[in-house]
């Protein structure tokens, strides 16, 4: 991991960016016209797969399945990498405003597509997903999900349970990132002030708590703890209380309600 900063003020609060740095450019400018400075620590990696043949295989198949579902904007990304067109009438589904986002920036929205996601807000994950889904009308069809190399199994076990045909797709790998030695004093330097923490995965949170309990600092852990979080998600919100933290937001889904939450703290 480079040195990534935007902003570094050590005596200022910031707002700490913890998504792949090519992912955060656009928040952080938001972020950054609001006025507050800006520091970037990645905590996860996306990187793209090095055999994408099942991937390609898959995308010449579209019609075949009932749905299509998407776990995250990196698997959106990954797909539309490979896609030049789609085909008419497609079924899309997904589980937070990131996502139906990232698909409009691909020109699929409510009016070009049929776009499935849940209405609960505070809670976008497989199972408030799953109730949106007419699981009768998808008995004995098709659905693909397209995903990481690892996730959760729960979406594709609860419609397997249903007696509709699954078939998972990797489009890309989640890596966390090793730490240079710069890293680790910017970590350090990050704890010593309580900053604002954009946190979107609990996976990138436990990869924080690694990198603290790596430092070896004189109450290193407390620090980090006494850190203000900011999450859109209730899963997150929960792995966050079990590992301690003090401080946590919990947002609705989506950037414009993580910026909303930052707006209220100014």
């Amino acid at each position: 991991m480079q040195n990534q900063n935007v902003t570094q003020h050590t005596h200022a609060r910031q707002v700490v960016l913890t998504r792949p740095l090519a992912q955060a450019q656009d928040f952080a400018r938001q972020v950054q016209a609001m006025g507050l400075a800006v520091a970037h620590f990645p905590l996860l990696q996306i990187e793209a797969l090095e055999d994408n043949t099942a991937l390609i295989a898959q995308l010449g198949r579209l019609q075949d399945y009932a749905l299509i579902a998407f776990v995250s904007p990196n698997a959106i990304d990954a797909f539309f990498r490979h896609m030049s067109s789609l085909p008419a009438e497609l079924t899309f589904a997904v589980m937070g405003e990131g996502s139906r986002a990232k698909l409009a920036e691909y020109g699929v929205n409510d009016q070009t597509a049929t776009i499935l996601r849940p209405r609960n807000v505070r809670k976008t994950d497989s199972e408030t997903l799953l109730a949106e889904l007419d699981l009768d009308a998808l008995r004995g069809r098709k659905v693909l999900i397209v995903r990481g190399e690892s996730g959760r199994e729960l979406l594709a076990d609860a419609l397997r349970a249903h007696d509709i045909e699954v078939v998972q797709v990797a489009a890309y790998r989640r890596v966390k990132p090793a730490l240079s030695n710069e890293n680790e004093k910017h970590l350090a330097q990050l704890l010593e002030n309580e900053n604002d923490w954009i946190i979107t995965s609990s996976e990138a949170l436990r990869n924080l708590c690694d990198y603290v309990a790596g430092l070896n600092l004189i109450d290193g852990v407390a620090k980090m703890q006494r850190q203000h979080l900011l999450v859109p998600h209730s899963r997150i919100e929960e792995t966050a209380k079990s590992l301690g933290f003090l401080s946590i937001t919990l947002t609705a889904s989506g950037d414009e309600q993580l910026l909303v939450a930052l707006q209220s703290r100014l």
